[in-house]
């Protein structure tokens, strides 16, 4: 497989700022470090996303996949992003195909840090088909949000951001946050690409943690801090994610792609609460687990 080259142009994730408490006390506080990428296709500008810049160019190629504008890592010849200008040039190997028309159907959607998709939202949903047998247990569940519990973050330092994770069973495989749940996603579909059938079992990726399949079991599952909208469930369903847990709830239309996919959704999950909106028969349920009801106080 021929991947493709990737700069790798970090920035700073947070900055400090002054503030004025209510008491009139000064003080300093770390905020998220948001700011404009723009994306150059063969030179040819296709959008602007509002990013904290941990993973750009993992971020754009993720965006191109889930936008459905290009089919295959391999027609990513280049991502070069400098931070200087504010510019992702992302250049093919030959091409894509019709580029301004697909992109001029815009979809305007809830993400932050988005703000809209290109196509129809529904377009090709029916090609999708996800592992029949995948599943989770309760137990993998809790230690999924017990990873999350655990993990550093820009959102415990400063605040304002989302949070996104993909793992096998409860191991983490890559953690990224972002200013908006979808860019987050986008960077995990974008690292998720660059995981080469051709690496050596158990060799370290450039993400430090072993490629998906090198040392890990069961089937991918997706964990955001965000709200399952309908453009999570089919991004989930398009990088071939079966389960998604999220800490927050669901939307009518997410909900209803979901049961379409026969994709496990599950939501409110936090500490040993959850609750399983679809596909409950991928959930293998442990209520012992849980610890005792509590009692309706009257």
């Amino acid at each position: 497989m021929a991947l493709p080259f990737l700069t790798q142009a970090r920035a700073p994730l947070t900055r400090e700022i002054g503030t004025v408490n209510e008491h009139g006390d000064a003080g300093i506080i770390s905020i998220p470090a948001e700011r404009p990428l723009t994306v150059y296709v063969d030179r040819k500008e296709l959008v602007t996303l509002m990013t904290l810049g941990a993973r750009p160019e993992w971020l754009v190629l993720g965006y191109l996949r889930n936008q459905r504008l290009v089919r295959s890592v391999e027609e990513v010849e280049s991502i070069t992003v400098d931070w200087e200008v504010g510019a992702a040039a992302v250049k093919t190997r030959s091409g894509i195909k019709r580029l301004k028309e697909r992109t001029a159907r815009r979809v305007v959607t809830t993400g932050c840090g988005q703000g809209s998709v290109f196509g129809g939202l529904m377009d090709e949903i029916e090609s999708i088909h996800l592992p029949p047998a995948a599943s989770i247990t309760q137990a993998q569940l809790y230690g999924i949000l017990n990873a999350i519990r655990l993990q550093e973050s820009t959102y415990k330092s400063a605040g304002s951001v989302h949070g996104c994770a993909l793992f096998r069973g409860d191991e983490m495989q890559l953690f990224v946050e972002d200013v908006g749940r979808h860019n987050a996603i986008d960077t995990i579909a974008g690292w998720m690409w660059m995981q080469s059938e051709d690496v050596a079992p158990g060799e370290i990726s450039s993400a430090g943690r072993p490629p998906l399949g090198a040392a890990s079991v069961g089937a991918p599952i997706f964990y955001t801090t965000g709200r399952l909208t309908s453009e999570m469930i089919i991004k989930s369903a398009q990088m071939g994610v079966p389960i998604v847990v999220s800490r927050s709830g669901i939307t009518q239309m997410g909900h209803e792609i979901a049961q379409r996919l026969d994709l496990c959704a599950i939501g409110r999950a936090t500490n040993r609460h959850f609750l399983c909106y679809c596909a409950p028969h991928r959930l293998h349920l442990q209520p012992e687990l849980a610890g005792p009801k509590l009692r309706a106080v009257a």
